[in-house]
């Protein structure tokens, strides 16, 4: 009963918060048929800002870290990310009905980061007076932006590969095979990564990560990106709601792949980070707090980075599938998980 009570609980909470408040708000306006809209222009110029934020802070967090203490954790967390995409990408797109540019898209945010998720799991540590790595917040980029890259390029490299295949006359094209395959092979993916990383998206991510690494932009950060974040987010989800309202009628059929993956998918995503977490320990002395909120961060999935950049870099996406699996299901699920990966951190480490 008390499990079933904290659950409840830690639902309700969520629906609470402005993320998934501002969600529900606009499908509820597209479900009474509201005309209310904002401007694409609007919508692009808060992207912009978004990620500018989220890649400043990120910088910053990197610059400020030891890097010897961090490289190791750093490249596991960016496996990890990689990891996750390609694990889902084959394994929720095999679902019958599932488009694999919806699987890719929602995949991508599980591969990413919830920041809200990964503040939780240190209050939660915090409170029980367990010690982690001061660095720990500068992990966030690497699996964020790795998941995200890497979720953008399949979806955009399996899109090109058909488009190829459909403009073929009287045959179809072999990728990796045949006259030309490895070249044509090496091209695409070449152009698809070039592409990726000019998107307007990505461009702003990487642009804010390197300017919060090489220049010293703390003073605008807390002046003007933070105050405006929590905002501007808010009006974001808004926007994103009313599409997923109008979208919801194309996931009938295959509604229960999405939940089965929103809560099976934070505990082997955790389980993952939780192994990467002990190799850290055994090489580098990573703590054991440590180790829990690598877990954490590898169960969470994105809340604030994911989402617009999701949108603005796969527009054909279904938001109703990617923003409701991840934040309606996988969000709560990684929360109440944090216990589970505190007691494996004890047992197999110990604080």
């Amino acid at each position: 009963m008390d499990i079933v009570t904290e659950i409840v609980t830690t639902i309700l909470a969520q629906l609470q918060k402005p993320t998934l408040a501002f969600l529900i708000g606009g499908m509820v306006l597209a479900a009474l048929g509201s005309k209310f809209e904002i401007p694409d222009a609007i919508y692009k110029f808060i992207v912009a800002l978004l990620l500018l934020k989220v890649g400043i802070g990120a910088g910053i967090s990197v610059r400020e870290a030891n890097f010897v203490e961090l490289a190791v954790p750093a490249l596991l967390a960016a496996a990890l990310g990689i990891s996750i995409v390609v694990l889902g990408r084959f394994t929720l797109s095999k679902w019958r009905g599932v488009s694999q540019l919806d699987a890719t898209a929602t995949v991508g945010l599980f591969g990413a980061v919830s920041a809200s998720t990964l503040a939780a799991g240190m209050a939660v540590l915090d409170d029980e007076g367990i010690a982690y790595e001061g660095f720990i917040g500068a992990l966030y980029p690497f699996m964020d932006v790795a998941a995200l890259v890497t979720a953008i390029v399949l979806a955009r490299l399996a899109t090109a590969r058909k488009a190829a295949t459909a403009n073929v006359q009287g045959g179809t094209i072999t990728m990796g095979g045949g006259t030309g395959g490895p070249a044509v092979e090496k091209g695409l993916i070449r152009g698809i990564l070039v592409d990726t990383a000019r998107s307007p998206a990505i461009s702003a991510l990487l642009l804010g990560i390197a300017l919060g690494l090489f220049a010293r932009p703390e003073s605008v950060y807390a002046s003007f990106y933070e105050p405006l974040f929590r905002g501007l987010l808010s009006v974001l989800m808004l926007i994103m709601g009313i599409e997923a309202w109008s979208r919801l009628s194309e996931l009938k059929g295959v509604a229960h792949a999405y939940l089965f993956y929103g809560i099976t998918a934070p505990l082997v995503h955790g389980a993952l980070g939780f192994g990467a977490g002990l190799i850290a320990h055994h090489l580098t002395g990573f703590s054991a707090g440590g180790v829990v909120l690598l877990s954490i961060m590898a169960a969470s999935s994105s809340d604030i980075s994911g989402p617009p950049t999701m949108r603005a870099a796969l527009p054909e996406a279904n938001p109703s599938a990617y923003v409701g699996t991840s934040t309606g299901l996988g969000t709560p699920v990684a929360i109440l998980s944090i216990p589970l990966f505190m007691a494996l951190a004890d047992w197999f480490v110990g604080f």
